[in-house]
């Protein structure tokens, strides 16, 4: 049900959007040039490299996106947890979907592997099949914010990984899981 809530909300996200794109004071229709004062393109003569139009050149330092990927990479959290015999993604680890999401759709070249786990209870075909939904569920999120679902596997390990041995409920808190690996 959460799932269900999280992809309303980036919907109405996107809506809103392109609600207020749309709603732009500025008319397409307009075809008048842009006006630039005397003041700007004076002072833009004497820089070398100045652009020869009448619009003043744009004094702005592109942003690379991609620069110190591979440092930043290294420090993104992995893991999102689940509750008991749940599959559903809390809102407490959106903020661990999102930087890897975001990480994924900088860099189309990398790939990660969703692996679900769960804890020991239950048997071992209900539990693969439960790690199968968890980590479908975070691949699911990470692709509704902006990650390529070629970029992404999902994979079920059930209770055969634990993370935590025991048999009490932080060892199955730890247990319940699911994590991101880059392949």
């Amino acid at each position: 049900m959460k799932l269900i809530r999280i992809a309303h909300s980036s919907l109405l996200v996107v809506a809103a959007s392109a609600l207020v794109a749309g709603c732009s004071s500025v008319k397409l229709d307009d075809t008048k040039p842009p006006v630039v004062s005397k003041d700007i393109k004076d002072s833009n003569a004497g820089n070398a490299g100045a652009t020869t139009g009448n619009a003043a050149q744009s004094q702005v330092t592109p942003v690379d996106a991609t620069k110190n990927r591979t440092a930043s990479d290294s420090n993104l959290p992995r893991v999102v947890y689940f509750d008991f015999d749940s599959f559903v993604v809390k809102d407490e680890f959106r903020p661990t979907i999102d930087a890897n999401a975001k990480a994924l759709a900088i860099d189309r070249k990398k790939k990660l592997a969703v692996e679900g786990h769960t804890d020991e209870r239950g048997g071992s075909e209900y539990n693969l099949a439960l790690g199968q939904k968890r980590a479908e569920a975070v691949v699911k999120s990470l692709t509704l914010l902006g990650a390529d679902d070629k970029q992404i596997e999902a994979v079920s390990f059930g209770k055969e990984r634990p993370a935590v041995q025991g048999s009490d409920e932080t060892a199955w808190a730890k247990n319940r899981r699911a994590e991101l690996v880059n392949r």
